[in-house]
């Protein structure tokens, strides 16, 4: 058994019935290369390490961190929920919001969702969390309310001396016809090599929309892993968009099914690759139900001795009649040291339906960046607009959200020496 396996069920205090689940993933151990769904990342370093539990109480912050990110917000540091620096004032009508662990303490009958199984070979980090997560979020929007106050979750990771592991478990929940703007911000706190694995169930009800956005700028040398599982029923409306900033190891598993008819799916992202970073993006879009859509637009940037990873997964099931797919992957190499694997696959197995898919790696565009010198400007000041330019473009459809987002990937293009 692999240090980090030994050292993660070694925290294990759960029931029974978790033991056997992580059990279960212990016996099969981390996927290796030859294991599709892990072809182009690599586990071997990160099974040689070993992490500690975060502690029950959250430690202390800079709240200078969290300026900019208003109430209503719900703040965790280190996989703890933080009172000092949480502030659910101004929630609006209709809207829930609760940690995993308060529901588990006095309404443990709304934690069903817990009791989601995970049987296939690449989904050891999914049995882990069902077996290990004891903390999270329940977010529930009750049937007709519109929230038009964006809700923020916070995640901080910060270094104490000890690598930390946390496994938390997440559910949105919106009923009938209603509507929420979220934000995820996971951010660094001060330097650590951190473990965080992650799984969201987002649940939208027949006409609900949710409005997502999630910005992933977690310290130089963590781990971040996140799974996140939709199901949209008849006319739902999901729209996202994903920024992956930060972090030695990222990995983001997008699993969509649209399961109601008229169902429709807005799923944008931007990869940027840096210094040393391994960013793994893979999305899993299925179209069960008739006039389902989905729009995907992700851009990857590599630099420095960076490697970009994204996988495109649309499967049309038989009788998904008039579903509308699209999906777009671009990709700029800046350095010959960095690396880009891109695979987009479309399965269809329905009739009269529309489907496009298409994934490029290239350079920047000559023509484009002789007009930009021949206008005076610097060479890298010129490759530092056009590569902006270029990330920016998925943000289009955040609507409201599109400023937080821009900030944050200005930020991080700028510390990249990109902008």
């Amino acid at each position: 058994m692999s240090a980090l396996l030994q050292s993660l069920a070694s925290a294990f205090c759960g029931s029974d019935e978790r033991r056997e689940v992580l059990d279960a993933a212990l016996h099969a151990g981390l996927p290796a290369a030859r294991n599709e769904a892990w072809k182009y990342t690599s586990l071997r370093q990160l099974e040689r390490r070993s992490f500690s539990p975060a502690p029950l109480q959250a430690p202390a912050i800079d709240p200078a961190l969290l300026a900019g990110i208003p109430a209503p917000r719900l703040v965790f540091v280190n996989g703890r929920p933080s009172d000092a620096h949480s502030d659910l004032s101004g929630l609006d009508a209709g809207v829930r919001v609760r940690t995993l662990s308060a529901v588990q303490r006095d309404e443990p009958e709304a934690t069903r969702f817990l009791q989601r199984r995970f049987d296939r070979a690449e989904e050891v980090f999914a049995q882990l969390n069902a077996a290990l997560a004891d903390e999270g979020v329940l977010v529930q929007v009750a049937a007709a309310a519109i929230a038009a106050t964006p809700l923020h979750l916070v995640f901080v990771g910060c270094g104490d001396g000890t690598d930390r592991a946390w496994h938390h478990r997440h559910l949105l929940d919106l009923q009938p016809g209603a509507s929420l703007k979220l934000v995820e911000h996971h951010l660094q706190g001060s330097d650590n090599a951190n473990f965080d694995n992650t799984l969201v169930h987002v649940q939208l009800a027949q006409g609900a929309q949710l409005a997502h956005a999630r910005v992933q700028a977690d310290g130089a040398r963590a781990t971040s892993l996140l799974r996140t599982d939709a199901v949209l029923e008849r006319d739902a409306r999901y729209s996202r968009v994903d920024l992956e900033l930060g972090a030695a190891l990222s990995r983001h598993e997008l699993n969509v099914r649209l399961q109601g008819d008229n169902a429709r799916l807005t799923a944008n992202g931007v990869l940027l690759g840096n210094g040393r970073r391994h960013i793994d993006t893979r999305l899993g879009i299925e179209h069960v139900a008739r006039d389902t859509a989905a729009e995907l637009l992700w851009r990857g940037v590599a630099a420095g001795r960076s490697r970009v990873v994204f996988h495109g997964g649309i499967h049309i099931h038989g009788g998904a009649d008039g579903t509308d797919a699209n999906l777009s992957n671009k990709n700029l190499l800046l350095s010959a040291d960095a690396e880009i694997d891109t695979q987009p696959t479309l399965v269809i197995d329905a009739d009269e339906v529309k489907a496009a898919h298409g994934a490029t790696v290239g350079q920047l565009d000559a023509n484009a960046l002789f007009y930009l010198r021949s206008r005076g400007l610097p060479a890298e000041q010129a490759r530092a607009m056009l590569s902006a330019a270029f990330c920016h473009e998925p943000l289009a459809v955040a609507g409201a959200l599109g400023d937080t987002l821009a900030r944050h990937l200005d930020h991080a293009l700028q510390q990249a020496g990109m902008a």
